[in-house]
């Protein structure tokens, strides 16, 4: 391997690393702004006061027998 390979190899690898660096940000921010876009549409539901009167133990065992 003469010294232009070397070098050669050494730039893809450093563009590579770039490249993926870009990438993991990028993706990074999307989940940011799904995970803000999923917080406002909860934060939007309204409240039902009917729910919040019923006994704690409901909701807790699911029936597999049925």
């Amino acid at each position: 391997m003469d010294v232009g390979n070397i070098a050669s190899l050494a730039t893809a690898m450093s563009s590579a690393k770039t490249d993926q660096e870009i990438s993991t940000a990028v993706l990074k921010k999307a989940m940011d702004i799904n995970a803000a876009g999923a917080l406002a549409l909860i934060e939007a539901l309204p409240e039902n006061p009917s729910v919040q009167s019923l006994p704690q133990h409901l909701g807790k065992n699911i029936n597999t027998t049925a």
